[in-house]
């Protein structure tokens, strides 16, 4: 786990600490998935992960820091599942679906997702243009800022098809799906 920001204090370096900061960080994504944000406090991922308030200072300067711990470690866990759907797809528009449907899939199924995915979108993307770096691409320009804007706009789209319903509304997905194909297709050509 990467440190992010000035927020965490300390990365865990020990197996058995590795595995403490990953218990308080499944106790912060039941809570976030109980009652959102609010719900999230230092104390109340202690008594939920069964541990001294003080091992989460050791680890995290406060909720922020929990909350950027856990985007975190869902970005990593985002990557290493679209890196294995993506193993062997050759045409580019199709890992634009492969990708969209992993990002529903854990909005789904993964506690706290749903209310803390990554945090910066940013992150989401420089990590998608590093996938891809090692593919030819077409001359469309800057694929980080393409990227990012693609990753922009599915995100509003995605937020709006959760919104619109608690399993997020399968035509809204299906239209993020079209619009991010139309506007990476001079980007990632087939």
């Amino acid at each position: 786990m990467d440190a992010v920001g000035s927020s965490v204090r300390r990365n865990p370096v020990q197996q058995r600490s590795v595995e403490r900061v990953n218990q308080m960080l499944d106790a912060a994504a039941a809570l976030l998935d109980e009652g959102g944000y609010d719900a999230l406090s230092t104390r109340a991922v202690a008594a939920r992960a069964e541990v001294p308030i003080g091992s989460i200072y050791r680890f995290f300067r406060d909720k922020r820091g929990l909350a950027d711990a856990l985007a975190r470690r869902n970005l990593e866990r985002f990557l290493a599942r679209i890196e294995r759907r993506l193993t062997g797809t050759v045409d580019r528009l199709d890992m634009v679906d492969l990708v969209v449907d992993e990002y529903v899939e854990m909005k789904r199924t993964v506690p706290g997702f749903a209310v803390i995915d990554f945090g910066e979108n940013r992150a989401v993307a420089d990590s998608l243009a590093g996938y891809l770096a090692d593919r030819p691409l077409s001359g469309a320009g800057d694929l980080n800022r393409t990227l990012l804007i693609a990753v922009e706009a599915a995100d509003a789209l995605l937020k709006l098809a959760f919104r619109e319903s608690p399993g997020g509304d399968p035509s809204y997905i299906t239209e993020t799906k079209l619009l991010l194909r139309a506007y990476l297709e001079r980007a990632l050509p087939h």
